[in-house]
């Protein structure tokens, strides 16, 4: 018997679920996500309408980024919230207005099964996998504080070298921020000093906004929390060496900012 994707049944019971902690009980300040670690589509939405080789490119997964994530959460022994679903089912860091939470369109492929959705069918999804995700988050981060711990939330995405159509994208790594910029400003001068070799910027390959973010301005800046939310270029990162590499430089340049801005008590 098939879920009714109408009245909130998106997922059935053999689906996996939308979140996972890892690291639950890690010691360090520094919180972490990915909101876009997972590539996996609930059985019920089939296959979207789209071969394997566009679900499998960075229109359905930020590439490389939940093995970023692991291993930084080995390293700093931080937690880690990963949330295990496409982003073409519904985006994790997009709020429910955003054109883009289920796009019809994505990096000029279209995406047949996010055709003509009315808002039940919308908020199906967002309330079967969105809202469990930042529901865990925001719970992490709400028992910490009850406990008097700080938290620093850092987002791991990663980006594509070139969208279609668009030009070269020459950062190696972008340090994204909003309203509140000053760890981000920390960690990429921590970063630049480290690896003066890599192309680093702030507010690069995007800017955060209230439409097309929701991790940072829901889950940082309303709860007043340091935060940055942390771009890679995926061609650097498709490969577990490339990971842990990569894993190691955020979490050399991350402590510094930290210290500097005595995060680390």
């Amino acid at each position: 018997m098939q879920a009714d994707r109408r009245t909130g049944g998106v997922l059935r019971r053999n689906d996996p679920a939308p979140v996972m902690l890892v690291n639950g009980d890690g010691l360090s300040n520094v919180v972490l996500c990915c909101e876009h670690a997972g590539r996996a589509i609930p059985a019920e939405l089939g296959d979207l309408g789209l071969p394997m080789t566009e679900r499998d490119r960075h229109i359905g997964w930020d590439i490389g980024a939940e093995g970023v994530a692991r291993v930084l959460s080995g390293i700093l022994d931080a937690p880690l919230v990963l949330q295990r679903y496409s982003r073409l089912v519904v985006d994790c860091n997009r709020p429910f207005a955003a054109p883009d939470a289920i796009p019809e369109v994505s990096d000029g492929t279209p995406v047949p099964g996010n055709a003509n959705l009315d808002e039940v069918e919308r908020r199906a999804r967002f309330d079967a996998i969105h809202a469990p995700f930042h529901e865990a988050l925001g719970g992490l981060l709400d028992r910490r504080m009850a406990q008097g711990r700080q938290s620093v939330l850092v987002a791991i995405h990663s980006f594509v070298p070139q969208l279609t159509g668009g030009a070269p994208r020459p950062w190696h790594l972008g340090a994204l921020s909003n309203r509140d910029g000053r760890l981000a400003l920390a960690f990429l001068d921590a970063f630049r000093v480290g690896n003066p070799d890599l192309v680093a910027a702030h507010n690069q390959p995007y800017e955060v906004d209230d439409l097309g973010d929701y991790t940072i301005p829901v889950h940082g800046e309303r709860r007043g929390l340091p935060h940055v939310l942390v771009e890679i270029r995926h061609d650097g990162i498709a490969e577990a060496s490339g990971q842990a590499r990569w894993a190691g430089l955020i979490a050399r340049a991350l402590t510094e900012a930290m210290t500097r801005m005595e995060l680390t008590k």
